[in-house]
């Protein structure tokens, strides 16, 4: 997959040359790109003047940041208690078969990323899924079919 270093370049040249700036960075191009492409990584190193062993650390450090391309949608399923009470356990396995894929995996055609959360917030919603950043209230296994084809067929909701 081609990188487009003019895109890196932008984000990088909204900030001043400041380490203190580069996790605003790394959020931007992962915005951007649904992941941190190792272009960006290494443009960022040069940008600032710092070793690339530095950023590599933070962008690992932070959940929220990934390092590998993710898919289009990214469905995230609580396990938090609440969750876990009210089945989110079986959630995941629906979903795992329906996709092909396990929790903390990509798509094969590049369309879903599973994730699995410890609390999205919403305990009285139990159990709930967003994908991307529309948040499903008390999912069953009966309507996980009926959500995933909106974002197949569609694109979005």
């Amino acid at each position: 997959m081609q990188v487009d270093m003019q895109t890196i370049t932008d984000i990088l040249h909204n900030y001043p040359a400041q380490q203190r700036y580069s996790l605003a960075m790394l959020q931007d191009m992962q915005r951007h790109f649904n992941y941190i492409p190792r272009e960006g990584m290494e443009a960022l190193a040069e940008y600032l003047d710092c070793p690339l062993s530095s950023l590599y650390a933070m962008a690992t450090f932070y959940k929220a940041l990934s390092l590998k391309p993710k898919g289009r949608h990214i469905i995230k399923l609580c396990d938090g208690t609440a969750c876990h009470i009210r089945g989110s356990v079986n959630l995941v396995g629906g979903v795992e078969r329906l996709l092909g894929i396990q929790a903390g995996e990509t798509s094969a055609d590049g369309q879903f990323s599973l994730e699995l959360v410890n609390c999205l917030g919403s305990c009285a919603l139990a159990p709930v899924m967003v994908v991307d950043d529309t948040y499903y209230g008390k999912v069953t296994m009966e309507r996980l079919p009926e959500i995933l084809g909106q974002y197949r067929e569609e694109g979005q909701p």
